[in-house]
Formats: C-alpha cells, structure tokens, sequence
C-alpha cells in the first residue's frame, strides 16, 4: 500500500506521551493507552508514561506482594511495566500493557507529537526546560493540570506556561473529575479545550517541500491567537501533512471512553478559570454547611458564584471565553456542583465552622502542612480585585476572603452578596 492511501492519505501516527504519573497521570494515561490500542490507524500503540523515579515497597494488601522480596526497595517504573500497576499512586487498577513507564523525560518525549501534562503546576517550569529543544517542534499539548496563575500583574494559564515555554501550542483538559472513581470506570464527563492553530495540518515537512507561496511569491505566516484573542508572541511549526489533523475529532478519540465522555471546546481560559474559581465558591458553600443553613443556601452559594466565575472570565477575557463554557460544561457548573458538595475546600471549610476554628487551623491538622487550592485561589484573586478596584463587584469572591482573613464571619454572607 502506497503511502499516499496509508492512514487515509497520512504515512505517519502521532506517538503520545504522559509528562506525570501521580493519581491523575495514571489515570489519564490509562484511558489514552485503552485508545491507542483500538485506533492503530491514528496513534502508535504505546504510550510513553514519564515516571520520577523513586523507590518503592509493595504493600502486603497488592496482589503482587512477594514475601521473598518484601523488604526490598523497586523502582517504580520497574514495578509498573512488570505489574501494569501504579502500587504508589493508583494502587489495584490494572494499567493497560502498552503504557511504557520512563524515567527518562527526555526519552519519554522524543518523537511524540501529542505531549499530555500532568503534574504539580510548580513543577511546569522546571519540566519545560528539561525538554526545551528536545521536542518535535510542531508537537502539540495538552494540559491536565487545574487552575491559573493569579498575581497583582495579571492572570496566566498553565497552557500558557507550557506552549510558550516549548513554543507549542496547548490546550486544556478539566471537568468535574476525581480520579480516583475515573479509574475505577465509573461514568463521568470532562471538558477539552483546544483551539486548533490554524496553519496545523496545511504544511508538508520542512525536509521535503516548502508551503505554497502566495501569488507575490512569498510565504503566507499564519498566526494562531492566544486565550486573550490576540496575536500569539509563540510562533508555531505546523504540524506535517503527513499526520492526521490535530483537531476536535482527533482529542475527542485520543480521550473518549464508554465511562469517560469528552466535550470538545475552543475556550482554553474558560475551562483553565473554571478549574480554578470554583475553588472559592467550594469554600463559601463548605462555609454555609458547616453552619447548618441547608441544600437551599449551598444551592445559593453555587448560583451566585457561578455568576461571579462568569463575570471574572468575561471581564479579563472577553475576547475568547464563553459563558457555555461555564453554565453548560463539565468545567463549568458540574465541577462547580462536585467541588461544592463533597472536595477538599468543601470538607475543610465546613469543618473550621463546626469547630469554630480557622480554615488554616484545618489545613494544619488534616493536610500535613499542605494549602486547599481554595484558600490561595481566594487571596490571589482577591489581591487582584483589590488592585483594580474591582472588589464590590466580586461580594461572594470578597466574602471568602474576608472570612479566611478573619475580617469577615460567615454569618455576614448573605447581608455581603445581597445586592447579587
């Protein structure tokens, strides 16, 4: 078969790799691997999984503990590829066998033309110029990791941080998403956002032939925007013609699966805000809970907060965000609803009020020293506000953090978000 009619006119498959294994990592990767096995038309069957390497002992509970080597420290990646199981960080569920754990980050990216993050965001810089150079140049991303970066200057996206430091472009993956049921093939939804650059997929290899030239001869540069809608400062590598196109239908095959159902978007800032202020709004449902208002004043809180996600997103990134994004989307409103009825900011918060003690005072005693992603969201974002003069405009967002400040008490909600 000539290579012109191979993979429906495409001679090569996009080759993907996993850059994290923690619970989430392990997680998506084992969804990736499950379609790469049954779309061989499209991807390289194995998945590259990079894996900080560390040492590990198999608990007496896995199936795979072995007396005879009990007390001996593994490697973790030696363990996963032997098992197909992460016994640290997804302990019991079977990973597929073409997931390839890697201790070598440069290793695990070589050739991959579809990179998927999945680690801390402080580590995002440190990754990034591990690999900077060392990548196909028109490979593509996409980034696992919730939240933005929040700062007096401005707002910054993780996918942001990821395709300017690697000049790629990337997107965005998030939802209404505990990893822990996900893996365990229980139904849910996640929102992808990728806004597709537009030059992707019109440009041969560099090797082998050069872009159409327009009709004064010269090559045509065809910029992709950024989340704010202008002019991108990353200038991308198209991605060869020799590969099928990047696009909706191509993520939605990389990440659907019977139990894990993808909505395809183009609004990056929206579903990476989405992941982040729901956060505050999990805080003040927590709050209101712990108090003992009842369904209908966290079903307040949820609405009011909704509104404000809504408000911040359109006011700082009017050019691109969606309201959909938030009202119709596993990003939006189901993660909202997750985040507000049972995660972490929700527990805590609502702990501090029926114990009458801070919400630090809970991070202290249940997170071993950790931060609720809520309560840094809820100052940095704040502090942000503050220094627009934009504070009365955001009550519910303000209230949160007069409450963790200790300036404000819970019972002064409803008289803070009246005018909402």
């Amino acid at each position: 078969m000539g290579s012109s009619n191979f993979l429906g006119g495409h001679s090569r498959k996009h080759k993907v790799t996993i850059v994290g294994s923690g619970n989430w990592g392990s997680t998506i990767a084992k969804i990736v691997a499950e379609n790469t096995r049954e779309q061989t038309d499209v991807f390289e069957e194995n998945v590259q999984m990079w894996v900080y390497e560390e040492d590990v002992t198999i608990p007496k509970e896995s199936k795979h503990y072995d007396e005879s080597t009990a007390d001996q420290p593994q490697k973790l990646t030696e363990v996963i590829n032997k098992y197909h199981e992460n016994v640290k960080y997804l302990p019991g569920v079977a990973l597929p066998p073409n997931i390839v754990a890697n201790p070598s980050l440069n290793d695990a990216v070589q050739n991959s033309t579809i990179l998927i993050f999945n680690l801390p965001h402080q580590f995002i810089r440190k990754v990034c110029e591990g690999i900077r150079g060392e990548i196909m140049p028109f490979a593509r991303g996409i980034s696992c990791i919730k939240g933005v970066n929040v700062s007096d200057d401005g707002i910054s996206l993780f996918s942001e941080w990821i395709g300017d430091d690697l000049g790629i472009y990337c997107g965005a993956l998030s939802g209404a998403n505990i990893a822990s049921e996900i893996a365990q093939e229980k139904w849910s939804e996640t929102t992808i956002a990728y806004d597709p650059p537009p030059m992707d997929s019109r440009a041969p290899t560099p090797r082998n032939a050069s872009p159409n030239p327009d009709a004064a001869g010269e090559i045509p540069e065809i910029q992709h925007l950024d989340a704010r809608g202008r002019k991108s400062k990353t200038k991308l590598t198209p991605l060869p013609i020799e590969y099928p196109p990047l696009d909706h239908n191509c993520f939605r095959m990389l990440f659907h699966r019977p139990y894990f159902h993808v909505q395809m978007v183009s609004d990056v800032a929206g579903v990476s805000l989405g992941g982040a202020l729901k956060n505050i709004v999990a805080l003040a449902a927590g709050f209101v809970d712990g108090r003992g208002w009842g369904d209908n004043a966290k079903a307040a809180i949820m609405r009011i907060g909704l509104m404000e996600m809504v408000k911040f997103g359109k006011e700082f990134f009017g050019e691109t965000v969606r309201t959909a994004t938030f009202t119709e989307s596993s990003a939006g409103v189901a993660d909202l609803i997750t985040s507000s009825s049972g995660g972490r900011n929700f527990r805590c918060a609502r702990k501090a009020v029926e114990k009458g003690i801070s919400v630090q005072d809970v991070e202290r005693e249940d997170l071993n020293g950790q931060k609720l992603q809520g309560t840094s969201t809820a100052h940095e974002v704040n502090s942000f506000l503050k220094a627009r003069g934009l504070e009365s405009e955001y009550p519910l967002f303000t209230a949160v953090d007069g409450i963790l400040r200790g300036e404000k008490k819970v019972d002064d909600i409803p008289a803070l978000v009246s005018d909402t």
